[in-house]
């Protein structure tokens, strides 16, 4: 075994055991095992189980994503300061204070995408098992996980609206195959850009769309689409049902994190505030300390404070550090 193929197979391992579970429990409820149906649902319901494992990351991604949306007018001053030095003590200048502000509140720019990198194992995992179903029907290799060489068996028997799920636009001179692969093509393209534009449109404050990383972000909105339509044709259907699925997961969520909990500053926060107005129920807007726990600051004395304010409350590790430093204060200040 070689070392990607060794690094590979955890990760073949759950795809496909998840796929041989979810088969079992859709033949028990009368799915035919040949039907190309049943082991569409099974790629269904693995993408299902894998993206209610990733939620804790993705609410890590959420307040990830509202920490840098709150730091842009803070990270735009940064800018702003060494803007027009080229010199390479300004760059890296610019940087340290750029990840010291990152430290500061507990994010940084490479967070959001950390979702993203941890479902390409799976994905990378689902196309192995999918090339290696004839093989692993002959038994002339080793069956991962759960999954039996009489499973794989019924796979390459089992057609989609006439296509196998094992075959691929580029690699396939069946016609149903070709067609239901554009048609994925297409399905996979236009919902990576409908959730790509609705975040950029309806989720970023207008100060963040001006930033250069908004505009990247802008271009990739164009770029990945294409991308998948050009990498897609090398697919197998039952990777293009996977990652089809995926995008409408992620379109869906974050159909409901706009809504529910948009952005400061952005459309999509305007309009809660004017739904829940129209209901009578205030806005609490997000804050960093919503997210990031801060230590408490020291009191500072109020100025021109009388003997008859009535002092804040503190606790007696506070009370006794004042009494401490005020008994060490020079007398006669």
């Amino acid at each position: 075994m070689g070392f990607f193929a060794a690094l590979m197979y955890p990760f073949e391992w759950f795809v496909a055991s998840i796929l041989a579970g979810a088969e079992t429990l859709l033949t028990t409820f009368g799915l035919a095992p040949t039907s190309g149906w049943t082991w569409a649902l099974s790629i269904v319901c693995l993408v299902v189980v894998l993206r209610i494992l990733l939620m804790p990351l993705f609410v890590r991604q959420i307040r990830a994503q509202r920490r840098m949306q709150l730091l842009q007018p803070e990270l735009m001053k940064i800018q702003k300061k060494y803007k027009g030095k080229k010199d390479e003590a300004s760059r890296k200048a610019m940087t340290e204070e750029s990840f010291a502000l990152y430290k500061k509140h507990g994010t940084n720019p490479f967070s959001s995408c950390l979702p993203i990198l941890l479902q390409m194992p799976f994905f990378f995992a689902l196309f192995r098992i999918l090339n290696n179903i004839p093989g692993i029907a002959d038994g002339s290799r080793t069956a991962p996980g759960f999954f039996t060489a009489e499973l794989a068996q019924t796979m390459q028997e089992a057609t989609l609206l006439g296509a196998n799920l094992t075959s691929s636009f580029l690699y396939s001179d069946d016609v149903s195959a070709k067609v239901l692969s554009l048609v994925l093509i297409v399905a996979m393209s236009l919902t990576q850009f409908i959730t790509s534009h609705q975040l950029m449109r309806k989720n970023m404050p207008a100060a963040a769309l001006d930033s250069p990383m908004a505009r990247q972000q802008q271009i990739l909105i164009y770029v990945l689409p294409v991308m998948f339509a050009v990498f897609g044709v090398n697919f197998p259907l039952g990777v293009l049902i996977y990652w089809t699925t995926t995008n409408l997961w992620t379109m869906g969520q974050q159909f409901y994190v706009i809504r529910a909990m948009p952005a400061p500053g952005s459309l999509a926060e305007k309009a809660l505030e004017e739904r829940r107005l129209a209901k009578g129920k205030p806005l609490k807007k997000f804050q960093l300390s919503d997210t990031v726990e801060v230590e408490d600051a020291p009191e500072e004395e109020t100025p021109g404070r009388t003997s008859g304010q009535r002092a804040q409350p503190q606790g007696k590790a506070r009370a006794k550090k004042k009494k401490k430093k005020n008994n060490n204060r020079p007398k006669g200040r």
